[in-house]
Protein backbone atom coordinates (compact mmCIF):
# COMPACT_ATOMS: atom_id res chain seq x y z
CA UNK A 1 0.00 0.00 0.00
CA UNK A 2 2.77 2.43 0.88
CA UNK A 3 4.50 1.80 -2.46
CA UNK A 4 1.34 2.82 -4.31
CA UNK A 5 0.96 5.89 -2.08
CA UNK A 6 4.55 6.92 -2.83
CA UNK A 7 3.92 6.50 -6.58
CA UNK A 8 0.83 8.75 -6.41
CA UNK A 9 2.80 11.22 -4.28
CA UNK A 10 5.57 11.44 -6.89
CA UNK A 11 3.03 11.89 -9.68
CA UNK A 12 1.44 14.69 -7.67
CA UNK A 13 4.83 16.39 -7.31
CA UNK A 14 5.32 16.21 -11.08
CA UNK A 15 1.93 17.79 -11.71
CA UNK A 16 2.64 20.54 -9.17
CA UNK A 17 5.94 21.31 -10.87
CA UNK A 18 4.21 21.58 -14.25
CA UNK A 19 1.44 23.72 -12.79
CA UNK A 20 3.90 25.98 -10.98
CA UNK A 21 5.85 26.60 -14.17
CA UNK A 22 2.65 27.37 -16.09
CA UNK A 23 1.30 29.76 -13.46
CA UNK A 24 4.61 31.69 -13.29
CA UNK A 25 4.72 32.14 -17.07
CA UNK A 26 1.02 33.06 -17.23
CA UNK A 27 1.30 35.56 -14.37
CA UNK A 28 4.30 37.24 -15.94
CA UNK A 29 2.79 37.29 -19.43
CA UNK A 30 -0.58 38.67 -18.31
CA UNK A 31 0.99 41.28 -16.03
CA UNK A 32 3.02 42.61 -18.96
CA UNK A 33 0.02 42.30 -21.29
CA UNK A 34 -1.91 44.68 -19.04
CA UNK A 35 0.85 47.25 -18.84
CA UNK A 36 3.30 46.11 -16.17
CA UNK A 37 6.97 46.43 -17.04
CA UNK A 38 9.09 43.25 -17.10
CA UNK A 39 10.80 44.53 -13.94
CA UNK A 40 7.53 44.94 -12.03
CA UNK A 41 6.37 41.54 -13.27
CA UNK A 42 9.61 40.09 -11.93
CA UNK A 43 8.97 41.67 -8.53
CA UNK A 44 5.52 40.07 -8.47
CA UNK A 45 7.13 36.71 -9.17
CA UNK A 46 9.60 37.32 -6.34
CA UNK A 47 6.82 38.12 -3.91
CA UNK A 48 4.10 35.64 -4.76
CA UNK A 49 3.91 33.47 -7.85
CA UNK A 50 6.55 30.86 -7.02
CA UNK A 51 4.58 29.83 -3.87
CA UNK A 52 1.43 28.82 -5.76
CA UNK A 53 2.14 25.03 -5.62
CA UNK A 54 2.38 25.16 -1.81
CA UNK A 55 -0.79 27.26 -1.72
CA UNK A 56 -2.59 24.61 -3.80
CA UNK A 57 -1.53 21.81 -1.45
CA UNK A 58 -2.53 23.77 1.65
CA UNK A 59 -5.90 24.70 0.18
CA UNK A 60 -6.59 21.03 -0.59
CA UNK A 61 -5.52 20.00 2.92
CA UNK A 62 -7.97 22.50 4.43
CA UNK A 63 -10.80 21.37 2.17
CA UNK A 64 -10.41 17.75 3.31
CA UNK A 65 -10.15 18.76 6.98
CA UNK A 66 -6.40 18.44 7.59
CA UNK A 67 -5.28 21.84 8.89
CA UNK A 68 -2.27 20.33 10.71
CA UNK A 69 -0.91 19.00 7.41
CA UNK A 70 -1.32 22.47 5.91
CA UNK A 71 0.43 24.08 8.88
CA UNK A 72 3.25 21.57 8.65
CA UNK A 73 3.66 22.21 4.93
CA UNK A 74 3.71 26.00 5.37
CA UNK A 75 6.43 25.96 8.03
CA UNK A 76 8.27 22.93 6.64
CA UNK A 77 8.47 24.56 3.18
CA UNK A 78 9.90 27.68 4.80
CA UNK A 79 12.58 25.65 6.58
CA UNK A 80 13.32 23.68 3.42
CA UNK A 81 13.69 26.91 1.45
CA UNK A 82 16.06 28.43 3.99
CA UNK A 83 18.07 25.33 4.79
CA UNK A 84 17.94 23.28 1.59
CA UNK A 85 17.18 25.47 -1.44
CA UNK A 86 19.50 28.29 -0.40
CA UNK A 87 22.19 25.90 0.79
CA UNK A 88 22.34 23.79 -2.37
CA UNK A 89 22.29 26.89 -4.58
CA UNK A 90 25.25 28.37 -2.66
CA UNK A 91 27.11 25.06 -2.83
CA UNK A 92 26.62 25.05 -6.60
CA UNK A 93 28.08 28.57 -6.88
CA UNK A 94 28.55 31.29 -4.22
CA UNK A 95 25.64 33.73 -4.36
CA UNK A 96 26.59 37.37 -4.96
CA UNK A 97 23.94 39.76 -3.61
CA UNK A 98 23.27 43.28 -4.90
CA UNK A 99 19.49 43.85 -4.53
CA UNK A 100 18.47 46.07 -1.63
CA UNK A 101 15.00 44.53 -1.52
CA UNK A 102 16.58 41.42 0.00
CA UNK A 103 17.18 43.25 3.27
CA UNK A 104 13.53 44.30 3.42
CA UNK A 105 12.43 40.75 2.63
CA UNK A 106 14.60 39.47 5.48
CA UNK A 107 12.91 41.87 7.89
CA UNK A 108 9.52 40.63 6.67
CA UNK A 109 10.63 37.04 7.41
CA UNK A 110 11.82 37.99 10.89
CA UNK A 111 8.59 39.86 11.69
CA UNK A 112 6.51 36.93 10.40
CA UNK A 113 8.32 34.46 12.64
CA UNK A 114 8.04 36.72 15.70
CA UNK A 115 4.33 37.39 15.10
CA UNK A 116 3.54 33.69 14.81
CA UNK A 117 5.52 32.81 17.93
CA UNK A 118 3.82 35.60 19.87
CA UNK A 119 0.31 34.76 18.64
CA UNK A 120 0.82 31.04 19.14
CA UNK A 121 1.93 31.09 22.77
CA UNK A 122 -1.61 30.30 23.91
CA UNK A 123 -1.84 27.34 21.53
CA UNK A 124 -4.36 29.02 19.22
CA UNK A 125 -4.45 31.36 16.28
CA UNK A 126 -7.59 33.49 16.27
CA UNK A 127 -9.27 35.12 13.28
CA UNK A 128 -8.11 38.61 14.24
CA UNK A 129 -4.55 37.31 14.50
CA UNK A 130 -4.87 35.81 11.03
CA UNK A 131 -6.07 39.23 9.88
CA UNK A 132 -2.94 40.86 11.33
CA UNK A 133 -0.75 38.34 9.48
CA UNK A 134 -2.55 39.08 6.20
CA UNK A 135 -2.26 42.82 6.75
CA UNK A 136 1.47 42.44 7.40
CA UNK A 137 1.80 40.51 4.14
CA UNK A 138 -0.07 43.18 2.14
CA UNK A 139 2.04 45.98 3.64
CA UNK A 140 5.25 44.08 2.93
CA UNK A 141 4.22 43.27 -0.63
CA UNK A 142 3.31 46.89 -1.39
CA UNK A 143 6.62 48.07 0.04
CA UNK A 144 8.44 45.50 -2.10
CA UNK A 145 6.82 46.87 -5.24
CA UNK A 146 7.41 50.52 -4.28
CA UNK A 147 10.98 50.21 -3.02
CA UNK A 148 11.97 47.92 -5.87
CA UNK A 149 12.08 50.93 -8.19
CA UNK A 150 15.15 52.16 -6.29
CA UNK A 151 17.27 49.20 -7.34
CA UNK A 152 20.37 49.72 -9.49
CA UNK A 153 19.85 49.32 -13.26
CA UNK A 154 21.86 46.10 -13.33
CA UNK A 155 19.69 44.53 -10.63
CA UNK A 156 16.53 45.68 -12.37
CA UNK A 157 17.75 44.10 -15.60
CA UNK A 158 18.27 40.70 -13.91
CA UNK A 159 14.84 40.82 -12.26
CA UNK A 160 13.22 41.86 -15.54
CA UNK A 161 14.95 39.01 -17.38
CA UNK A 162 13.47 36.52 -14.90
CA UNK A 163 10.01 37.60 -16.03
CA UNK A 164 10.66 36.99 -19.72
CA UNK A 165 7.51 35.44 -21.15
CA UNK A 166 5.29 35.70 -24.19
CA UNK A 167 2.48 38.16 -23.62
CA UNK A 168 -0.14 36.80 -26.02
CA UNK A 169 -3.56 36.66 -24.36
CA UNK A 170 -4.65 33.28 -25.77
CA UNK A 171 -1.38 31.58 -24.82
CA UNK A 172 -1.46 32.84 -21.24
CA UNK A 173 -5.12 31.97 -20.76
CA UNK A 174 -4.21 28.45 -21.92
CA UNK A 175 -1.34 28.44 -19.45
CA UNK A 176 -3.75 29.40 -16.66
CA UNK A 177 -6.10 26.55 -17.61
CA UNK A 178 -3.21 24.08 -17.67
CA UNK A 179 -1.98 25.42 -14.33
CA UNK A 180 -5.42 25.13 -12.74
CA UNK A 181 -5.85 21.53 -13.85
CA UNK A 182 -2.37 20.32 -12.95
CA UNK A 183 -2.27 22.17 -9.61
CA UNK A 184 -5.68 20.81 -8.63
CA UNK A 185 -4.82 17.20 -9.42
CA UNK A 186 -1.29 17.52 -8.10
CA UNK A 187 -2.52 18.86 -4.77
CA UNK A 188 -5.26 16.24 -4.61
CA UNK A 189 -2.84 13.37 -5.25
CA UNK A 190 -0.25 14.69 -2.78
CA UNK A 191 -2.68 15.26 0.10
CA UNK A 192 -4.36 11.89 -0.42
CA UNK A 193 -1.08 10.00 -0.75
CA UNK A 194 0.49 11.89 2.15
CA UNK A 195 -2.35 10.80 4.41
CA UNK A 196 -1.79 7.17 3.45
CA UNK A 197 1.96 7.49 3.96
CA UNK A 198 1.40 9.06 7.37
CA UNK A 199 -0.89 6.22 8.45
CA UNK A 200 1.62 3.61 7.24
CA UNK A 201 4.50 5.29 9.11
CA UNK A 202 2.46 6.18 12.19
CA UNK A 203 3.14 9.89 11.73
CA UNK A 204 0.83 12.76 12.63
CA UNK A 205 -0.53 14.99 9.84
CA UNK A 206 1.75 17.78 11.14
CA UNK A 207 4.83 15.60 10.72
CA UNK A 208 3.75 14.47 7.25
CA UNK A 209 3.31 18.12 6.23
CA UNK A 210 6.64 19.14 7.77
CA UNK A 211 8.81 16.53 6.10
CA UNK A 212 7.69 14.60 2.98
CA UNK A 213 5.13 17.13 1.73
CA UNK A 214 7.20 20.24 2.47
CA UNK A 215 10.47 18.84 1.15
CA UNK A 216 8.76 17.30 -1.89
CA UNK A 217 7.00 20.50 -2.91
CA UNK A 218 10.26 22.44 -2.46
CA UNK A 219 12.30 20.23 -4.83
CA UNK A 220 11.28 22.12 -8.02
CA UNK A 221 12.42 25.34 -6.35
CA UNK A 222 15.71 23.66 -5.43
CA UNK A 223 16.33 22.72 -9.07
CA UNK A 224 15.43 26.22 -10.29
CA UNK A 225 17.63 27.84 -7.62
CA UNK A 226 20.67 25.73 -8.52
CA UNK A 227 20.28 26.64 -12.21
CA UNK A 228 19.87 30.33 -11.33
CA UNK A 229 22.96 30.20 -9.12
CA UNK A 230 25.01 28.70 -11.96
CA UNK A 231 23.91 31.64 -14.15
CA UNK A 232 25.12 34.08 -11.50
CA UNK A 233 21.64 35.22 -10.43
CA UNK A 234 22.22 35.17 -6.67
CA UNK A 235 19.72 37.97 -6.05
CA UNK A 236 16.95 35.97 -7.69
CA UNK A 237 17.75 32.85 -5.66
CA UNK A 238 17.66 34.65 -2.32
CA UNK A 239 14.69 36.77 -3.38
CA UNK A 240 12.62 33.72 -4.28
CA UNK A 241 13.56 31.94 -1.05
CA UNK A 242 12.70 34.90 1.17
CA UNK A 243 9.55 35.75 -0.81
CA UNK A 244 8.26 32.19 -0.67
CA UNK A 245 8.99 31.99 3.06
CA UNK A 246 7.09 35.20 3.80
CA UNK A 247 4.14 33.98 1.70
CA UNK A 248 4.03 30.72 3.66
CA UNK A 249 4.12 32.36 7.08
CA UNK A 250 1.95 35.43 6.51
CA UNK A 251 -0.35 34.79 3.55
CA UNK A 252 -0.91 31.04 3.89
CA UNK A 253 -1.19 30.74 7.67
CA UNK A 254 -2.96 34.10 7.94
CA UNK A 255 -5.60 33.01 5.43
CA UNK A 256 -6.05 29.69 7.22
CA UNK A 257 -6.64 31.43 10.55
CA UNK A 258 -9.00 33.94 8.99
CA UNK A 259 -11.13 31.13 7.55
CA UNK A 260 -11.27 29.29 10.87
CA UNK A 261 -9.43 29.66 14.20
CA UNK A 262 -6.51 27.23 14.38
CA UNK A 263 -5.38 25.05 17.25
CA UNK A 264 -1.59 24.97 17.09
CA UNK A 265 0.24 21.77 18.10
CA UNK A 266 2.58 22.30 21.05
CA UNK A 267 5.70 21.46 19.03
CA UNK A 268 4.70 24.06 16.46
CA UNK A 269 5.40 26.87 18.93
CA UNK A 270 8.22 25.21 20.85
CA UNK A 271 10.25 23.75 17.98
CA UNK A 272 9.24 24.47 14.38
CA UNK A 273 8.63 28.23 14.62
CA UNK A 274 11.77 28.83 16.73
CA UNK A 275 13.67 26.87 14.06
CA UNK A 276 12.42 29.36 11.45
CA UNK A 277 13.56 32.22 13.68
CA UNK A 278 16.97 30.59 14.15
CA UNK A 279 17.45 30.21 10.37
CA UNK A 280 16.49 33.85 9.86
CA UNK A 281 19.04 35.00 12.46
CA UNK A 282 21.78 32.81 10.96
CA UNK A 283 21.01 34.27 7.54
CA UNK A 284 21.29 37.90 8.71
CA UNK A 285 25.11 38.22 8.77
CA UNK A 286 25.26 36.46 5.39
CA UNK A 287 23.04 39.14 3.86
CA UNK A 288 24.66 42.08 5.65
CA UNK A 289 28.35 41.14 5.64
CA UNK A 290 30.29 40.72 2.41
CA UNK A 291 27.07 40.55 0.35
CA UNK A 292 27.61 36.98 -0.71
CA UNK A 293 26.63 33.55 0.53
CA UNK A 294 29.72 31.38 0.19
CA UNK A 295 29.92 27.62 -0.22
CA UNK A 296 30.97 27.38 3.43
CA UNK A 297 27.90 29.32 4.54
CA UNK A 298 25.76 27.15 2.30
CA UNK A 299 27.27 24.15 4.07
CA UNK A 300 26.32 25.66 7.45
CA UNK A 301 22.70 26.11 6.30
CA UNK A 302 22.56 22.55 4.95
CA UNK A 303 24.03 21.09 8.14
CA UNK A 304 21.48 23.01 10.21
CA UNK A 305 18.65 21.73 8.02
CA UNK A 306 19.85 18.12 8.28
CA UNK A 307 20.13 18.53 12.06
CA UNK A 308 16.55 19.84 12.23
CA UNK A 309 15.23 16.93 10.15
CA UNK A 310 17.17 14.51 12.34
CA UNK A 311 15.71 16.06 15.48
CA UNK A 312 12.16 15.83 14.11
CA UNK A 313 12.66 12.17 13.19
CA UNK A 314 14.20 11.40 16.59
CA UNK A 315 11.25 12.98 18.38
CA UNK A 316 8.61 11.20 16.30
CA UNK A 317 10.34 7.85 16.66
CA UNK A 318 11.14 8.35 20.33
Amino acid sequence: MIALAVAWFLLGLLLLALGGDSIVKATSGLAQRFGASPFMAGLVLLGLATSVPELAVNARALVVGQPELALGNAVGSTLANLGLTLALAALALPLVLRARVLGRSWWALLIAALLLIGFGRDGNLQRWEGGVLLLAFVVGFVLLLRKGRDEAPGVQAVIAASAASRTGMALNVLRLVVAAITLYWGARLIVGAASDIGVALGWTPLMVGLLPVAIGTTLPEVAAAVMAARRGHGDMVVGHVLGSSVVNLLLVIGTMALVQPLALPASFVRLELPAVLAFALVLYPMLRGDLRISRGEGGVLLAAFVAWVGLELALVNG
